[in-house]
């Protein structure tokens, strides 16, 4: 194990870390009780986030030279604001690292890059059993939203709603 006073690296994910990134979001379905949800492959990661058109970025967090944690994001824009974010899809740091701020770091280091690129506010969202992750994003000023709610549509349900065809003009 590493010894707590180890400094910690943050870097950008690369292609050759999909086992550890994908393995990262095994762990945090297994920490929050909701392996079952995880349906995405190493493959998947690899196509979409190392691919031709990258849908997310990844930073990951390094102590002594061992994976302490992961911080997956993409871009996102406020039309109300007019001006872009950073999207925090997932955030996980591995239980040897916890209470070092290591999700702070990861969390700060998105922040700083989508700021240097114009953007103005970071969004997440949070389980609703999570109480932990609750109280440690309001720590560190990220406040829950009392007047937005996430609604999603996914699997068979997705596809039939994207498959309809539309009746233009017949609204």
């Amino acid at each position: 194990m590493t010894a707590p006073s180890s400094k910690i690296l943050i870097r950008p994910g690369t292609v050759e870390d999909i086992e550890t990134i994908h393995t990262a979001l095994l762990r945090l379905g297994d920490h929050i009780g909701a392996h079952q949800e995880i349906t995405s492959t190493p493959n998947d990661l690899r196509i979409y986030g190392f691919g031709e058109k990258p849908a997310f970025s990844t930073l990951i967090a390094e102590v002594g030279g061992e994976f302490a944690g992961l911080c997956l994001h993409f871009p996102i824009f406020s039309t109300w604001m007019g001006r872009p974010g950073v999207y925090v899809q997932d955030l996980y740091v591995d239980d040897l690292f916890r209470g070092r701020r290591i999700g702070e770091c990861l969390l700060r280091r998105v922040a700083r890059e989508c700021r240097k690129d114009g953007g103005v506010y970071l969004r997440l969202s949070v389980d609703t059993d999570n109480e932990t992750a609750k109280a440690f994003y309001e720590r560190l000023g990220i406040a829950w939203s009392s007047y937005e709610q996430v609604q999603k549509i996914v699997g068979d349900a997705f596809f039939a709603f994207a498959d309809a065809p539309e009746d233009e003009g017949t609204l």
